[in-house]
Order: C-alpha cells, then structure tokens, then sequence
C-alpha cells in the first residue's frame, strides 16, 4: 500500500490532518476524524490491490457510511466544513456510480477523483479545525 512516494506522502498529510482535528477541534472535528482514521485503515485491510481496477464493493460501502456520517454531522452541527466535505465525498461516490448507467471512463480517471476528493474531505476538515481552534483562541478558551 505505501510502496509509492505519493501514497507515503498521503499517509504522512492524512495522518496529520487526523491529528490536528482530534488536537485543536471541537467534538465534530475529532468524531469525524475518528471515523475517517477506522475507514481509511478498514480500506487497506480490505482493499485487494491484486484486484484494484475493478469496483469493490466493500470499499464502496465504507464511502457511504462515510457519507451518511457526514451528512449526519451536518444536520447535527451549525459547522459549515461539513457540508463542503459531503461534495468532496459525493464526488468519490459518483465515480462508483458511473460503471452501473454503463458509462467506462478509465480507471486511472476514477483512481484520479477518488485521490482529489480525499485531499478535499481532508482539506475540509483542516479548514474547519482551523476555524473553531481560533475562535477558542480569540475567545481566550486555550
């Protein structure tokens, strides 16, 4: 899985991003970060790299739960990051759906939008963590 220097240096900007919202955010912050850090681990268990162009369903599945725990979240919080992650994470989920209305684009163009709307759910997340830790900051709470 990390045998690439552009997986590693994803992993590296992942883990880092997941740190700082569990560090320097408020409880939506740190229980997305949470769910995002078990999916991505659940993805690199299940994930069959012998098997990586074709669509797996289990890692579809975990793109949804991630969705809906998006979804949930922003229903729950006055957060605007949410719901930009929600678009980054439709857009993933769009490339699954391409294949069923029998549209074939090359995997190497799916494998691309899943990549972009991961660093936009992360990108998300930094922001919104970003926002609520200076509002405390300024707020005199840290």
């Amino acid at each position: 899985m990390f045998d690439t220097l552009y997986t590693q240096i994803g992993a590296i900007l992942m883990v880092a991003v997941l740190a700082f919202a569990m560090l320097k955010g408020e409880e939506p912050e740190r229980a997305f970060a949470g769910v995002y850090l078990v999916a991505w681990l659940a993805t690199m268990l299940i994930q069959q790299e012998s098997d990586l162009f074709h669509w797996q369903p289990l890692v579809a599945l975990l793109d949804v739960v991630i969705l809906v725990f998006l979804i949930g979240l922003s229903w729950k919080s006055k957060r605007a990051w949410p719901a930009w992650a929600i678009g980054f994470q439709l857009l993933a989920l769009m490339g699954l759906v391409l294949p069923w209305v029998d549209v074939r684009p090359p995997m190497w163009s799916y494998i691309a939008v899943v990549n972009i709307s991961v660093f936009g759910v992360l990108g998300s997340l930094a922001v919104g963590t970003f926002w609520v830790w200076q509002e405390r900051r300024a707020a005199g709470l840290e």
